[in-house]
């Protein structure tokens, strides 16, 4: 996990898991902005990867952008874990490793673009 202020970047992610990982988030979070990026192919190194795809490895390493009013109020940490929380059914399936930056309305407006 990072909460780094890293601004995200590249395609978004599209297959099945980032689907259901968007849906899970929008629904609980109401997030005003999400931004799902697949980075497994990043880490074919590691050991789930390193199996294939036919034995459910991939689609296991996200980053994440997610602005959203429920995190009003809410310390950094809680809010990871409200995060980890919600997917605790992605994680529990393959899901690996989640980076993300979560962040009030407000706290993305005073975030250079």
């Amino acid at each position: 996990m990072s909460g780094s202020g890293r601004k995200a970047s590249g395609q978004e992610a599209s297959g099945p898991r980032s689907v259901r990982v968007r849906e899970k988030l929008t629904e609980f979070f109401g997030a005003q902005k999400l931004e799902i990026f697949d980075e497994s192919s990043r880490h074919a190194h590691h050991a789930p990867m390193a199996r294939g795809p036919g034995e459910n490895a991939t689609e296991t390493h996200f980053r994440l952008l997610m602005v959203s009013p429920a995190f009003e109020g809410v310390s950094r940490v809680n809010r990871f874990r409200k995060v980890h929380e919600v997917l605790q059914p992605e994680f529990d399936s393959g899901l690996h490793a989640l980076a993300m930056v979560l962040r009030t309305p407000e706290e993305d407006a005073a975030c250079p673009t």
